[in-house]
């Protein structure tokens, strides 16, 4: 204790080395998340809705389906100044196995636009009576996105 003129005046201890570390790692941790949310803002969500079989446009079942209903991929083309996403399976041997589109998202990156479709794939349960008959298990959506995407992803998750 220091005794001054006022009274009695309590010694001020200096912070230990420990204590100062740890504030910095903190400081430092709240500065890299604050960056990283200023540069990287997340990837744009996608709205979308799923068209049945009836809904889809002509064009899309005459000349696209056919084209790449063997292939597993996702891919996009603009009808009537709409773009429409489609997600195939590829060609498989047997009924039972089948997709569906979970979410779409547009990341920017270098300038490079790129749609990611993420999609849901289940197949057949064993032991379960199948027709025996190809199959090409597809999604079409129907998105309100206003240009294709430079790139496409197809994200594939299995479900049972």
């Amino acid at each position: 204790m220091i005794v001054g003129k006022i009274g009695v005046i309590k010694k001020v201890r200096k912070p230990s080395k420990k204590i100062l570390i740890i504030i910095a790692i903190i400081i430092i941790a709240v500065a890299a998340i604050v960056v990283g949310l200023y540069f990287f803002e997340g990837d744009e969500k996608v709205d979308y809705r799923v068209l049945s079989e009836t809904e889809i446009p002509q064009q899309i079942a005459n000349q696209v389906i056919p084209e790449y209903r063997a292939l597993e991929r996702a891919l996009a083309c603009v009808v009537d100044d709409k773009v429409y996403v489609i997600a195939t399976r590829g060609e498989k041997p047997t009924s039972g196995y089948e997709i569906s589109i979970d979410k779409m998202e547009i990341s920017d990156e270098d300038g490079i636009k790129t749609l990611m479709v993420y999609t849901k794939f289940r197949d057949p349960q064993p032991g379960t009576a199948l027709t025996q008959v190809l199959t090409y298990p597809l999604q079409v959506a129907e998105t309100n996105l206003t240009y294709l995407p430079d790139q496409i992803e197809l994200k594939v998750q299995y479900v049972e």
